[in-house]
């Protein structure tokens, strides 16, 4: 997961904080989402799939 978020988001030329004002969170919410320390709500998973435009599947579906 924290690997295709950022890929994403790079991608679209977003940075960390950028991507946080859009989905309404904080820049350090993104890094740890990021990171893998942080378990987003369906909510926000949704908005940067949205904000990403990937589906809740390319950037949280782990490959086993």
């Amino acid at each position: 997961m924290t690997n295709k978020i950022k890929v994403a988001r790079v991608e679209k030329g977003l940075t960390q904080s950028q991507l946080a004002q859009r989905v309404k969170a904080t820049r350090q919410t993104i890094g740890l989402i990021e990171k893998g320390k942080y378990n987003p709500s369906l909510n926000l998973c949704i908005s940067i799939a949205r904000e990403l435009d990937k589906t809740l599947d390319d950037l949280f579906w782990e490959e086993l």
